[in-house]
């Protein structure tokens, strides 16, 4: 619900922003209107150009979020890891280190035994939304 209400605000700014640019609206002007008879014409409007401007910013701002989305979605993942390793008894989530790409989570860093490597990957892989673990852990004893 969060991510369609920000998707929906950040498209409304982007089209107002692009709006305003194109109707040449300016913000904070000086207060001072120049009489009817010393004002020029308006320049035309090429409304063809204008759409294409428009759809190449939003194009762009679609893609910048999509690729915000994802960054937040490993994010969470990565989080969510160290946050279990965090509360089991045997993992030792500080010598551990996460991250993620997509739905691909890579464990490196050391563990004490082959108890903790194991427990540590089946962590990461109960984890909702986690497709693949790729084990980088070694032991040291």
């Amino acid at each position: 619900m969060f991510r369609a209400f920000f998707r929906l605000l950040l498209l409304l700014v982007v089209v107002a922003a692009v709006a305003a640019f194109f109707l040449g609206y300016r913000l904070g002007g000086d207060g001072i209107e120049a009489p009817v008879s010393a004002r020029q014409p308006a320049p035309s409007i090429d409304t063809d150009k204008a759409r294409q401007a428009g759809a190449a910013i939003g194009e762009k701002v679609a893609t910048g979020a999509a690729e915000a989305e994802q960054a937040v979605g490993e994010a969470a993942l990565t989080a969510k890891i160290k946050s279990k390793m965090a509360l089991d008894d045997l993992v030792r989530a500080r010598s551990i280190d996460v991250t993620t790409s997509g739905q691909v989570v890579t464990l490196s860093g050391t563990v004490a035994s082959e108890a903790e490597r194991t427990r540590a990957l089946q962590l990461a892989k109960e984890t909702a939304g986690v497709t693949q673990v790729v084990d980088r852990l070694s032991i040291v004893r």
